[in-house]
């Protein structure tokens, strides 16, 4: 089988941007989702990684409050609580600091203290630090520069009757490791951003991609030849929306062939009709010339039976037309204009062989002469000679002519025009009644096709409208067409092509 060549992607398709260079993006379903998924993950870290910067700075700083706090224990058992330069500088060294002092009953004391700088070192509280403050702390600590310091006020842990802890700590050292601690987060991040999407790559690509792939497959290689055996999906038994994929996929395609079996026989026997159609209309037409002939002939016989051969002729004719109408594939969308509505109930009653006279079967048009209606002028025609025929032909079948009435009417309804045509023939069987907008089934004559409302309700619809049967019975019937009066029109709704 020979492989369906796709056409060019366009320039947006193939991921090209407004400045012409081309942006990258996978094509693939798994592609994407390997790159969808560490992309998410490395997100959440980074959300994660402020308040892990901020914690990280926190517990830095309490660790060398805490640490300063136990250092100044040391001159607690010093003589006259005064320690010598030598250790306080062991005891600030190892505390990592470079002032510690102690507020006590309002009073702050100087317990130690290393060289005085001569920058003032930026402020942290760290017993009421605000959120925003916090977060933000770690990044104004990475671009402060290496030579400034740190003052800290804590609450105590071991001196309760202090107030709180001050410490005066170098920027330089908290700095570096708060550097180094978001490298480790950035590289654990990537390392888990990787790890949990190859992870979810492999998994969807198992349990989703593949089922997917293998029904896309199928789905090309059934576009291309519906008869490939290799098109056939095997449903896998699968219980979730996979499955029911697979299911309904063999259902539709079985269905699909069927339908393409019965499209090719009904495309076969439509064009064998319209063949037969095409030259029945031809001898047809022959026979009609002839019978214009016979009525030259001065025979009484003749003159009797002619009209009758004339009708019969005519319903012929119309029947071949009227076949070969509906086998296009739709009718060409309305032009819509003001049409006087009276002159159109007028031409299509006189086509119809309908009089104003009582002699034959007599028209009355109820319509106001001033009344347009929005339609295409030839289709409404064509509605209008429709239902007007039915009605003649309904009449002639037990009414005789010379009480056989057609009435046209109209009204309007909100932004609906609704036209009435009401005859007083027999009415419709309950069986016609049911079919009676069916093409070829919803005939009420013996010699009908069934076309004639068929084709009037699909021009109506065209319209944005609709053709109804409103009433019937043995005093009559009452067809309604209605059409919006204004305003934009609905989509049409057309035959599908057989």
């Amino acid at each position: 089988m020979a492989e369906v060549q796709a056409p060019e992607p366009t320039a947006a398709r193939a991921g090209w941007g407004r400045t012409g260079r081309r942006l990258f993006w996978p094509g693939g379903l798994s592609a994407r989702l390997l790159l969808l998924t560490a992309l998410f993950v490395a997100l959440a870290g980074a959300f994660i990684l402020p308040p892990a910067l901020a914690a990280f700075e926190r517990n830095w700083l309490l660790d060398r409050v805490r640490a300063a706090e136990l250092a100044s224990l040391a001159t607690e058992i010093a003589p006259d609580r005064v320690v010598s330069e030598k250790l306080s500088s062991q005891l600030l060294a190892g505390a990592g600091v470079e002032t510690v002092a102690i507020q006590s009953r309002g009073l702050r004391r100087l317990v130690l203290q290393g060289p005085r700088r001569d920058e003032a070192p930026y402020f942290v509280d760290l017993r009421q630090q605000a959120v925003s403050s916090w977060l933000i702390a770690p990044f104004l600590t990475l671009s402060a520069g290496d030579d400034r310091a740190v003052r800290v006020i804590a609450e105590p842990r071991f001196r309760e009757e202090a107030e709180f802890i001050e410490v005066v700590a170098p920027h330089a050292p908290l700095k570096d490791e708060l550097k180094a601690y978001l490298w480790q987060m950035v590289f654990t991040t990537l390392f888990v951003a990787g790890l949990a999407g190859a992870l979810v790559f492999l998994s969807l690509n198992f349990f989703l991609v593949r089922p997917m792939q293998r029904i896309t497959r199928a789905m090309e290689r059934f576009r291309a030849d519906p008869d490939d055996p290799a098109a056939h999906l095997e449903p896998s038994g699968r219980r979730d929306e996979i499955g029911r994929a697979e299911i309904e996929l063999d259902r539709m395609q079985a269905d699909l062939r069927v339908a393409l079996a019965s499209r090719a026989r009904l495309a076969a026997l439509g064009e064998a009709v319209a063949k037969i159609n095409h030259d029945l209309r031809n001898m047809l037409t022959s026979a009609q010339m002839a019978s214009e002939r016979l009525a030259s002939v001065p025979d009484p016989r003749v003159a009797q039976a002619l009209p009758r051969l004339e009708r019969a002729l005519d319903r012929a004719v119309r029947l071949a037309s009227d076949v070969l109408a509906y086998g296009k594939t739709q009718e060409a969308p309305p032009s819509l204009s003001p049409v006087v509505l009276s002159e159109a109930l007028a031409a299509a009653a006189e086509e119809s062989r309908l009089t104003d006279r009582p002699e034959g079967i007599l028209f009355v048009c109820e319509v106001q002469p001033g009344v347009q209606v929005q339609a295409d002028p030839d289709q409404l025609h064509r509605i209008l000679v429709n239902l007007m025929r039915n009605a003649r032909e309904a009449i002639e079948v037990v009414t005789p002519a010379r009480s056989g009435v057609v009435r046209a009417g109209w009204r309007r309804e909100g932004e609906t025009d609704v036209i009435t045509l009401a005859d007083n023939g027999p009415g419709l069987s309950e069986r016609a009644r049911d079919r009676i907008f069916q093409p070829f089934s919803g005939s009420g004559r013996p010699d009908g096709a069934g076309l004639g409302l068929a084709i009037a309700r699909e021009l109506v619809q065209g319209h944005g409208g609709d053709l109804t049967l409103t009433a019937t019975g043995p005093a009559g019937t009452v067809f309604e067409v209605q059409l919006p009066a204004a305003g934009p029109r609905p989509a049409r709704r057309g035959r599908a092509e057989g």
